[in-house]
């Protein structure tokens, strides 16, 4: 998930590799129903090893977004397995859903895992734990149901594509979030021992242009061209006087790109992509024109044409829905370590944001160790999450959700206040 925007300010803490952790810093303060976290707890713990085999499995076998080809068939064949009713290429190629559904009637409880890796740095940003995380709520969700004779319904949908490709908006859009009552899924980060955040996310746009000129000899006739280059390079410098001009929360960064390019020829194309972020999704909007009019500017100078995609809708910030957040920050501080709303994946981006537009939805993520300069989409990153200590808080973590999961099926009043 995440296409962060940078790494976390220099004040925000770290779980270093070689940090020494003793124990568990949760409060121990009682919580809803301890009859069903004990199930949870012993259920989340018998499959450990399972989950942590399946995890490695995901995490070396990266594959990009609408690839999750191989990765699609371990989940589905895990699931299985276990006995769900699995529906591989679920309204996507790549997507799928497994659905348990105890007694009659009851709410329904929605659980993402994503499964996407990212280009030359394979899971920089976790979601090999993403993945099992999904897996282990679920199946601990299932065995409370069966074991209290509670009636309900648990959907596990398998979400590719969410490093760039809007996978979640796409299923979105088709129906796959349909029938749920409420939506769970976590995120690693960078952090403190111990620690989950509760932040939100920034919204984000993606704009791409192209510019359109004319060739010519660059040296015998270079009046004769229209150079797409300079056009790049000029929108790319506007937009960095603009930047003076936004918040310090906003966002806008680009890549450029082009064709056959020498320095001989005057370049007849480029292409740049911007992404465009800032903390709620109206913002980015009136801040995506004022980035096309620094990209028009150029256009104007060089006398190049400019061909402009809007690539997909704008993801939404991230919605924490207060009552769930506050159930899991409950159960998370109770059990496992300490609760922050700041740090986390707040100056990423998903998709997800969009889900929680659309149903009550809660997206914590959870500290794992890194090193310094390695946060989310660095090969640091990548190495993090695969690490024990990684796995063991995701765990932490899952059960926690799965806890808030079993209160959105069990507890009326609570889910009035969810709803």
């Amino acid at each position: 998930m995440c296409h962060p925007s940078g790494p976390p300010p220099a004040d925000v803490p770290f779980w270093r590799p070689d940090d020494v952790v003793k124990g568990l810093s949760g409060t121990n303060s009682p919580i809803y129903r301890p009859d069903v976290f004990a199930i949870i707890e012993k259920r989340i713990a018998e499959l450990d090893e399972e989950l942590r085999k399946l995890s490695l499995d995901i995490h070396d076998h990266p594959e990009l977004k609408y690839e999750e080809h191989r990765t699609h068939d371990v989940l589905v064949n895990f699931l299985t397995d276990h006995g769900w009713d699995v529906t591989p290429h679920y309204l996507l190629e790549t997507a799928w859903v497994g659905k348990f559904t105890h007694g009659t009637g009851g709410r329904t409880l929605g659980i993402n895992s994503e499964m996407d890796a990212l280009p030359g740095i394979g899971h920089a940003c976790g979601h090999n734990l993403i993945a099992i995380a999904g897996v282990a709520v679920a199946l601990g969700v299932r065995t409370v149901l069966e074991e209290l004779d509670i009636s309900g319904t648990v959907v596990l949908l398998g979400t590719p594509a969410e490093e760039g490709g809007y996978g979640k908006v796409k299923l979105l859009e088709k129906g796959g979030y349909d029938g749920m009552d409420a939506c769970l899924m976590c995120h690693p980060a960078p952090g403190p021992a111990l620690s989950a955040s509760l932040s939100s996310t920034l919204a984000i746009n993606q704009l791409t242009v192209e510019f359109h000129g004319h060739t010519a000899h660059a040296a015998l006739a270079p009046w004769e061209g229209q150079n797409a280059l300079d056009a790049v390079v000029s929108a790319y410098n506007n937009v960095s006087l603009l930047r003076q001009q936004l918040k310090p929360t906003y966002r806008v960064h680009a890549a450029i790109s082009g064709r056959d390019w020498t320095p001989n020829v005057i370049p007849d194309y480029s292409k740049m992509q911007y992404l465009v972020r800032a903390p709620t999704t109206v913002e980015v909007k009136k801040t995506v024109p004022r980035v096309k009019a620094c990209l028009d500017a150029a256009a104007l100078a060089t006398s190049c044409r400019a061909e402009y995609d809007y690539q997909g809708v704008p993801l939404d910030e991230v919605r924490q829905n207060k009552t769930l957040s506050d159930e899991f920050a409950s159960v998370y501080s109770s059990k496992y370590g300490t609760i922050d709303y700041i740090y986390g994946i707040s100056n990423a981006s998903t998709d997800f944001g969009n889900v929680s537009y659309a149903l009550p939805s809660i997206h914590p993520s959870f500290a794992i160790p890194t090193e310094e300069r390695g946060t989310n989409h660095t090969h640091a990153f990548a190495k993090s999450a695969a690490t024990p200590e990684a796995h063991n808080a995701c765990l932490n973590t899952s059960k926690a959700l799965a806890a808030v999961g079993v209160r959105v099926l069990t507890d009326d009043g609570f889910f009035d206040e969810v709803s």
